[in-house]
């Protein structure tokens, strides 16, 4: 009486069939509620309904729209493998426990902007056959897309993820939006499967984005402010450009079946408004030059690098490295200045560019000079025999870019490295 909205102590229908409207609109649900398998043939209206203690909807089936819009959840939520087949709202609802949507099945929209996930968000197998909007959702711990399918778009645009943030396996047959998403933890996205075009970020991550394995059946646009990048075996079946900052990044056997550009950004991304992408969970890092750290195993005669940092890449194994496009200030490792000695000689080195790997085999010489950089302990070890064609290659591809300044560094190292190649032949 005193607030004029249902209060209920311990609720218990499960199973039961709402052949009307089911109005539970504010109401406060102070025990258990359980709507476990039952069936809402009219619109369910909880919004703004309070549960205080477990409440269950775990097979329940919603034939009409489902409204629980700035509902709050005290305990845990469990929605698994419940069937939304209209709308679903749950805009500016809160989750102060766990949060269970694994194998749900959305055959309408979907709408959780500006939900709070305060612990566990599961979403692994969940089908979302329309449109899924995530827009301003803060999921503030462990929040897990694994497996799940995107039919229609999914917006996630200026969503906050605080914890580990899992997309593996996923499938996105349209549009993916990220913009101005933020990671404060790793979030990956290995073995996940984008249909169409796609455009990811701008976003940024504190931690690392992982797209290992990942399938890109069109078009992609990624723009990421983030500490590390993995795309190992990455599959790029369109034309594709990475814009980076701060990113350290690893595409190591990758299939680019297309161009591909991998550039560095100089300035902070650009957002809807025009507004600069905040990275202040970046800003103890140095700077934000963008670091590759493998190119193993690619063919790189459809890759564009622009402005990227090369000093630790490495590069055997790279196929048709003569192709490869360097654009900018693409840098790399120099040899080590000033005088040293060496079996009780005084050396002084000449002045080039240098690639990571003879870095780590002078170093394992037994009377290497200082200054040369060790290898990490699971760096394969690569020999002059496999420096000399990587110099030469990369020679051929600065002299196509008529950059014969350039070109003579890669050209003093490949005769350096035919000159310790004890199997080389004098000519």
């Amino acid at each position: 009486p005193a607030t004029g909205h249902p209060r209920l102590g311990l609720a218990r229908f499960g199973g039961a069939t709402f052949q009307g409207i089911a109005r539970f609109t504010r109401a406060t649900f102070e025990g258990d509620a359980t709507f476990e398998s039952a069936t809402f043939q009219g619109n369910a209206r909880f919004a703004s309904a309070t549960f205080q203690r477990d409440a269950s909807f775990g097979l329940a089936t919603f034939q009409d729209d489902a409204w629980f819009g700035s509902a709050t959840f005290q305990r845990n939520a469990d929605f698994t493998s419940t069937t939304f087949q209209d709308d679903a709202t749950f805009a500016s609802a809160t989750f102060q426990g766990g949060a269970q949507f694994a194998s749900a099945a959305f055959q309408g929209g979907a709408w959780f902007g500006a939900a709070t996930f305060q612990h566990e968000a599961q979403f692994s197998f969940a089908t979302f056959q329309d449109d899924a909007g995530f827009a301003s959702a803060a999921f503030q711990g462990y929040t897990a897309f694994g497996s799940t399918t995107f039919q229609g778009g999914a917006g996630f645009a200026s969503a906050t993820f605080q914890g580990y943030t899992a997309f593996g396996s996923t499938t996105f047959q349209r549009n993916a939006e990220f913009e101005s998403a933020t990671f404060q933890h790793d979030v990956t996205f290995d073995h996940a499967f984008f249909e169409r075009a796609v455009t990811l970020g701008p976003l940024v991550c504190a931690g690392q984005v992982l797209l290992s394995e990942a399938v890109f059946g069109g078009p992609v646009t990624l723009s990421f402010a983030a500490r590390h990048l993995e795309c190992r075996r990455t599959r790029w079946s369109s034309t594709a450009e990475v814009r980076l900052r701060y990113a350290t990044v690893d595409f190591s056997h990758a299939v680019f079946e297309y161009p591909l550009t991998i550039a560095a950004e100089p300035v902070p991304f650009v957002v809807a408004g025009g507004y600069l992408l905040a990275e202040a969970s970046l800003a103890s890092l140095p700077d934000a030059a963008v670091r590759l750290t493998s190119l193993r195993g690619v063919d790189a005669a459809h890759l564009v690098l622009a402005d990227v940092d090369l000093s630790s890449c490495l590069l055997t194994g790279t196929v048709h490295l003569d192709q490869i496009r360097l654009e900018g200030n693409c840098s790399f490792e120099r040899v080590p200045t000033g005088m040293h000695w060496q079996a009780r000689r005084p050396v002084r080195f000449t002045q080039r560019r240098t690639l990571a790997e003879e870095h780590h085999w002078r170093a394992r010489q037994p009377a290497a000079a200082p200054g040369w950089h060790a290898a990490m302990p699971d760096v394969g070890h690569a020999g002059p025999a496999q420096l000399a064609p990587v110099y030469r290659a990369l020679r051929k591809a600065f002299e196509d870019a008529k950059n014969e300044p350039g070109a003579a560094d890669f050209y003093y190292g490949e005769m350096e490295m035919r000159r310790h190649d004890h199997a080389t032949t004098p000519t």
